[in-house]
């Protein structure tokens, strides 16, 4: 990877986790495309270890907001979810996980805009969270079906929960992708190298929490989620 390359990836992951730590969610769906397009074999490992960073400081921050009870039911389908995205990954080529990112990317986006939501009741969170758990795994997307089943909680309980569960869920996925042998010296370089710009993200996204309208922060999000999944396909396909 180019130093323009890597520069570009640092602008994105910062952006992606002042997204996270604002909406409770981002960092795979605005990041991952994008590294995608720049080295597919990078992907899920590299992700899911900044991912793991950025939760710790968000479950730190937002701990009085979480909803302990609902993050129990989303880790208990969170499991099988996981081992299933971990088999996804030893199966498939690079390419292949590339049109994964980017479809999953799409399908997120168009159930966000059609405004569907289940309610949190318990059988829903667990099958969130088995979703989240295999997309998590196979394409360091996890965030979108657990947006979806908590997005009628207050933005801090939104945030504090989502950072719990995905905490839980990064090690999880961790231990899982280390165990199919898809973290290696060059993805552990590349997450650490971006650690910095995980960290500028968070403080940033905690200035500005409170003082921007979600709704626009939501949409941006959605759309550049959108324009990165394009370009996975273009050069996918």
């Amino acid at each position: 990877m180019t130093g323009l390359e890597l520069a570009l990836a640092a602008l994105v992951v910062f952006l992606a986790s002042c997204l996270q730590g604002t909406i409770g969610f981002g960092l795979g769906m605005l990041a991952a495309p994008v590294i995608s397009l720049l080295d597919p074999s990078l992907l899920p490992g590299s992700i899911v270890l900044l991912a793991a960073g950025l939760t710790v400081f968000g479950v730190l921050r937002d701990r009085t907001a979480v909803d302990f009870r609902g993050t129990g039911w989303a880790l208990l389908g969170m499991v099988p979810g996981t081992v299933a995205g971990a088999l996804l990954v030893s199966a498939l080529p690079p390419q292949a996980l590339a049109l994964a990112v980017a479809g999953t990317v799409l399908l997120a986006v168009l159930l966000s805009v059609c405004g569907w939501q289940p309610r949190p009741r318990p059988a829903a969170v667990a099958a969130a969270g088995a979703a989240s758990g295999l997309m998590g795994t196979a394409t360091a997307i996890g965030g979108p079906p657990m947006a979806l089943v908590w997005q009628g909680f207050s933005p801090a309980r939104v945030r504090g929960t989502m950072s719990a569960f995905f905490l839980v869920g990064a090690l999880v996925s961790l231990t899982a992708l280390t165990a199919v042998g898809s973290i290696d010296r060059e993805v552990l370089l590349f997450a650490a190298t971006l650690l910095p710009a995980v960290l500028l993200g968070f403080v940033t996204s905690s200035v500005v929490n409170g003082r921007l309208n979600k709704a626009l922060v939501r949409r941006v999000g959605l759309a550049a989620s959108t324009a990165g999944a394009v370009l996975v396909l273009v050069q996918a396909l």
